[in-house]
């Protein structure tokens, strides 16, 4: 899990908007470009590459 602290600090490297947690800590979405970025041994991957999206 991703303490908040940081959670508060993240956004998105495209946008620059906040980011929510998803899918029980396992992803962290933009509600902004809706950009999907993974998290991966509670480390979040804030890489443009790695982002999927998400359409809704």
């Amino acid at each position: 899990m991703i303490p908040q602290d940081l959670l508060d600090i993240l956004v998105c490297p495209v946008c620059k908007k906040a980011l929510v947690l998803k899918d029980e800590g396992q992803s962290l979405k933009c509600a902004e470009c809706r950009r999907v970025y993974p998290v991966r041994d509670g480390i979040p991957i804030m890489l443009v590459e790695d982002a999927v999206s998400d359409p809704a």
